[in-house]
């Protein structure tokens, strides 16, 4: 995955001044005379003036030659002014954005970036500070992104169906950061993580913001730098899936890549017209700017070409609930040896309007995929994956260093491996049952790998994950 990080600062103002000298200067017809110029004084990314050379004059005679040297001993005795608080890494980062800065272009882009945000960024009624930085909004459910799809213009939220026969609630001790506080959002509103200008700089390019980037999706070799550890059953119809995830925080080496844990509904033909739903955890710096595990949504009708985005990104999943965040942070998290911390997932397809709910931790139902959204979901699931996912850039010209899981791998257990405990399907008839005929498959076992089996307590259960490189994977 090839990303390139756009401007990392901004000019903000331009001063036009009257001025006798500049460094580069052109020949004009009237001979000894300073014409009036535009300097453009602008602040750099460091929050200090600096000039930018744009500067032109008018010079014909060799007298002028002391104001060239005063304005060039002026350059000097600003730039080491400014040289000693400016690191290496800063002014590389300096020194590349001057050389890729267009003004137009940049003032363009700027203006798609606002308009993007205004689309996504809701009005809220009460915005509530988060401890890792995160803004909530709390805006009406009527007004979320959701309904902005065409399909869905008008409508209202559905009132939550009858959870599938078999279901046990199952309790829950995790919390959400932002919830930490105290605060809450109002009845009849929801809590939406609030983008920034800076989320959106993060990604490749605007259109591709919130979005996986488009890949293969078979569990082989070639995944286009996707590696994969999941545990699948296939060969039935399915109409949801349930499990509890012990969730990390994996060290995640590269900003453009990414750590996941997470269940996939699938149906297609693994081509241009692959449906899934996807939930589950993920540490991705480039999507939220951080190393925090956060509880996530996925949803594509086209393979992630052009459809579907990551949470409330773009219009689709419809939430209805005002306790849980869609993209914010999960607490507490698993330590090696210690504690272990689980979240239980629940995604199942309401028999009576055909949509997919999603439910989140202690019985609480976050929303739904409309069915409308879908062309093979519309009816069933063809397969359902449970396991780890991570992006291998190999940007360092080896394999990359990012964990998946707790970073160990499948066969030292519980307290160290990390793991999906009591992974059910959910049948034609609307009840839980067992998984039959589970397989596991790892992308590349050296690096991460995985391993199922089955007891009286856990039901099916997979430990899977592991470190990324390591004398087997160079």
């Amino acid at each position: 995955m090839v990303l390139e990080l756009f401007g990392m600062a901004s000019f903000h103002w331009e001063k036009t001044v009257e001025t006798c000298f500049c460094f580069d200067f052109t020949r004009r017809q009237e001979e000894g005379k300073c014409t009036k110029q535009k300097q453009e004084t602008k602040t750099n990314l460091f929050g200090r003036a600096q000039a930018v050379h744009t500067t032109r004059m008018d010079f014909t005679s060799s007298f002028q030659t002391i104001p060239i040297i005063s304005s060039f001993v002026f350059f000097l005795l600003l730039f080491s002014t400014l040289l000693p608080s400016i690191s290496a890494s800063q002014f590389d980062d300096f020194r590349r954005l001057n050389q890729t800065f267009r003004p137009g272009e940049e003032s363009k882009k700027m203006r798609l970036i606002k308009a993007h945000l205004m689309k996504i960024n809701k009005p809220s009624v009460k915005t509530i500070q988060s401890p890792d930085g995160d803004i909530m909004d709390c805006i009406m459910v009527h007004q979320q992104p959701a309904f902005d799809h065409p399909m869905l213009k008008g409508t209202k939220p559905l009132d939550p169906p009858e959870r599938p026969s078999g279901y046990h609630h199952m309790h829950s001790e995790h919390y959400q950061l932002w919830s930490l506080s105290g605060e809450s959002c109002p009845e009849g509103t929801i809590p939406v993580r609030r983008t920034t200008e800076q989320d959106v700089l993060r990604a490749s390019n605007i259109k591709r913001f919130g979005r996986k980037i488009a890949k293969p999706v078979r569990r082989d070799s070639s995944n286009g730098g996707h590696e994969h550890a999941v545990g699948y059953v296939t060969g039935e119809q399915y109409y949801g899936a349930k499990a509890s995830i012990n969730v990390w925080d994996p060290k995640v080496t590269d900003r453009f890549e990414f750590s996941l844990s997470q269940m996939w509904v699938i149906s297609g033909s693994f081509g241009d017209d692959l449906n899934t739903i996807e939930a589950g955890w993920q540490v991705s710096p480039e999507l939220y700017g951080d190393n925090y595990p956060r509880f996530f949504t996925y949803w594509t009708t086209d393979a992630y070409q052009a459809t579907g985005c990551y949470n409330l990104l773009c219009s689709g999943f419809v939430q209805t609930n005002n306790k849980i965040a869609i993209g914010a942070a999960i607490s507490p998290t698993s330590s090696y040896n210690g504690g272990q911390f689980d979240i239980s997932l629940l995604i199942w397809k309401d028999p009576k309007h055909g949509n997919w709910w999603l439910e989140f931790g202690s019985g609480v139902l976050v929303g739904y995929w409309p069915a409308s959204l879908f062309t093979h979901l519309r009816d069933h699931a063809s397969m359902v994956q449970f396991g780890g996912e991570v992006v291998n850039s190999q940007s360092s010209g080896s394999h990359t260093s990012t964990e998946m899981g707790s970073g160990h791998f499948s066969g030292e257990g519980f307290g160290k491996a990390s793991y999906f405990r009591n992974m059910q399907v959910v049948d034609w008839d609307n009840s839980l049952i067992p998984l039959s005929n589970l397989k596991v498959l790892a992308d590349n076992p050296n690096c991460y790998d995985i391993r199922g089996g089955i007891n009286n307590v856990w039901g099916n259960y997979i430990y899977y994950g592991g470190p990324g490189k390591n004398p087997k994977c160079p």
